[in-house]
């Protein structure tokens, strides 16, 4: 049970963007959203991370981020689409590239007890309190926005 690490197998788009998958993970009832605590720069965020080579894919790149970051079994009920980077361009670093997001909707089916990086809390909130959590991070509101969550 060990996350990937590195980006030696990362995809990259033609443009040279980072191709980064993530899931909105909702309750069965929509009323609430998972999120994971970050590992980078405290806060919170939707589980997110690069889509790799051996992955078929997009879709089958976020579930298993979910899973690696949060403990999350879940079924994708949605393609919420790509979303550009929002980032001004002093963010931008060789260590930070520029990124095209593709984010999914699912329905968490299970919250695992052991997950590769259980160093993160998970936390299940409102849309309300969502919000003002990802505040910070607009390609991160944008997914949740574009969910069918319950507002």
């Amino acid at each position: 049970m060990v996350a990937r690490e590195g980006r030696t197998n990362q995809r990259y788009s033609a443009n040279g963007e980072r191709l980064v998958t993530g899931i909105v993970p909702l309750s069965s009832d929509k009323y609430y959203v998972l999120l994971i605590g970050s590992s980078r720069r405290g806060g919170w965020v939707l589980p997110k991370g690069g889509w790799e080579l051996d992955e078929a894919t997009a879709q089958e790149a976020a579930v298993r981020e979910a899973w690696e970051e949060g403990g999350l079994i879940c079924r994708v009920t949605y393609d919420l689409g790509m979303i550009p980077e929002m980032r001004p361009p002093q963010q931008v670093t060789a260590e930070a590239p520029r990124a095209a997001y593709h984010f999914f909707e699912a329905t968490v089916e299970k919250l695992e007890e052991r997950w590769p990086e259980m160093h993160r809390s998970r936390q299940w909130m409102s849309f309300a309190q969502a919000e003002v959590a990802l505040a910070d991070r607009p390609e991160l509101l944008d997914a949740l926005r574009r969910s069918t969550m319950r507002r």
